[in-house]
């Protein structure tokens, strides 16, 4: 019996492959089918099973991909009700694996669907739960994402999920493994651990929500307490889940027609498009076409792209580092963005050769700020999440989060200089960019961020020594 996790930083989601006895099961598997066909290849074996543990919110399930490749049935458990061919599975079913078996637990409370896989190895030993949102390393997915479909308060859903782990999770071997879908950065909880496997055991212990003598009161108030607004991609991502999506190499072949800054300019001006550019912060910085967003391949590229383009029909046209294009089309498809137009043939640098209009980035090193600080009262605005600004931030700093930054663009000075700065340069980069497609031009962005503000000196408040959970949501 082998399981292997596949697991993508970007999106801090981790897919599994099960193999036993030349049959594969893959559970919760990413947009593009390839890397699981080769790993059936490689193994010589058959995919008998794509498992769903529900419909997910912050990415694009390949599971209707690999089921028409595979001929493999697409399987969720109790309460789902997608539009195309699946098996609605029942409570405690078992799906025999080579010599393996996995049982289905039904664990609602993220979603009233959610679903926890148990693996049996061929000893009918408990050998691993593949969790879902259902249960993280560290914290519990958030109950109010499903609060509209399943007709319950967040509440009424929290209590839910706590049943569920105490009846069909709790009990398990404390040696069981626990395989979840998401780490640390997803939107998805508010407390994960950067590890991304453990055991059942070591969460007993060290998992706020699996306490054994909290209460259901207790666990509802600790698992609603400081929910964030979720992005507004979520709800779209869970729509095509449920409903069906275009080929993944339909997506690639209309993103990765090429054009010409002159036909690049057409399509954008034509299509109204999102024009997007993922190359480094600092080349972005040195030039770009103006009004053009900001989000760099090299960071969290997906889900800022969800957070801030948030409408996946937005038509979108791309500035890539060349050979890269396909790698952007593909990561925004894993968030629903199909509607990739083409890429800039040639980069910035062909449109710069054209002679065409380009716009920069004042960018400084955090001395310069020191500098500014020391001499005048300028403004200073952090785009790092609150629970990073709470810890430790420039006293006369504005708190304003890269993920609700629209929501405070009336805060920006009209035409005074002012500062942008975040950890370490990435989200700083992105906000400016943002900030410059809506016509506010008077700022700087502080080169890494507040790192490098805590290395020259500049005064900084007292850190607040927080909790681990604290500490971990900051992430």
């Amino acid at each position: 019996m082998k399981v292997e996790q596949l697991y993508t930083g970007c999106l801090a989601q981790g897919a599994y492959y099960i193999e036993s006895g030349g049959e594969v099961a893959i559970i919760d598997p990413l947009r593009e089918s390839g890397p699981y066909l080769e790993r059936a290849q490689r193994d010589n074996a058959k995919v008998k099973y794509v498992f769903e543990t529900h419909f997910h919110a912050d990415f694009v399930s390949g599971h209707i991909t690999l089921a028409k490749q595979t001929g493999a049935p697409i399987i969720f458990g109790p309460n789902a009700n997608p539009s195309f061919d699946a098996t609605i599975a029942t409570d405690r079913q078992e799906f025999s694996l080579g010599k393996a078996t996995i049982v289905v637990l039904h664990t609602p409370g993220h979603t009233m669907e959610s679903t926890t896989y148990l693996l049996r190895d061929p000893k009918g030993k408990d050998h691993a739960i593949f969790t879902g949102d259902t249960l993280f390393l560290g914290d519990v997915g958030r109950p109010d994402l499903a609060q509209k479909a399943a007709h319950m308060t967040q509440e009424e859903l929290a209590g839910t999920l706590f049943d569920s782990l105490r009846t069909k999770i709790m009990p398990l071997a404390n040696d069981v493994i626990v395989y979840p879908a998401h780490g640390a950065g997803s939107a998805c909880g508010k407390n994960m651990m950067k590890e991304t496997v453990d055991t059942l055991g070591n969460q007993k212990k060290m998992n706020y929500a699996l306490r054994a003598d909290m209460t259901k009161d207790e666990f509802i108030k600790e698992v609603t307490d400081g929910i964030l607004p979720p992005p507004k991609y979520f709800p779209l991502n869970v729509k095509m889940n449920k409903e069906g999506y275009a080929d993944l190499d339909e997506v690639i072949a209309q993103g990765t027609r090429s054009l010409s800054p002159e036909a690049f300019e057409v399509a954008a001006n034509e299509t109204g498009a999102v024009v997007l550019d993922v190359r480094h912060q600092s080349d972005f910085a040195k030039g770009h076409i103006p009004r053009s967003i900001f989000i760099g391949l090299d960071g969290g590229f997906a889900p800022w792209a969800g957070t801030l383009i948030a409408d996946v029909k937005q038509p979108i046209l791309l500035i890539a580092p060349e050979g890269r294009e396909e790698e952007a089309i593909t990561r925004l498809s894993r968030v629903g963005f199909d509607n990739t137009l083409g890429y800039l043939k040639g980069g910035f640098e062909a449109w710069r050769a054209a002679n065409k209009e380009y716009d920069s980035v004042t960018s400084v090193q955090a001395t310069d700020l020191k500098k500014a600080l020391n001499e005048e009262n300028i403004p200073v605005f952090d785009v790092r999440k609150e629970s990073e600004y709470i810890f430790e931030h420039i006293p006369t700093a504005q708190s304003t989060p890269l993920s609700f930054l629209n929501s405070h663009l009336a805060e920006f000075p009209a035409e005074k200089t002012f500062f942008v700065h975040c950890a370490g340069g990435y989200r700083s980069m992105i906000a400016v960019s943002v900030l410059k497609s809506r016509g506010i031009h008077n700022l700087v962005d502080v080169a890494g961020g507040f790192n490098s503000i805590k290395e020259v000196g500049i005064e900084v408040t007292d850190y607040k020594r927080a909790s681990s959970r604290q500490t971990k949501n900051s992430n």
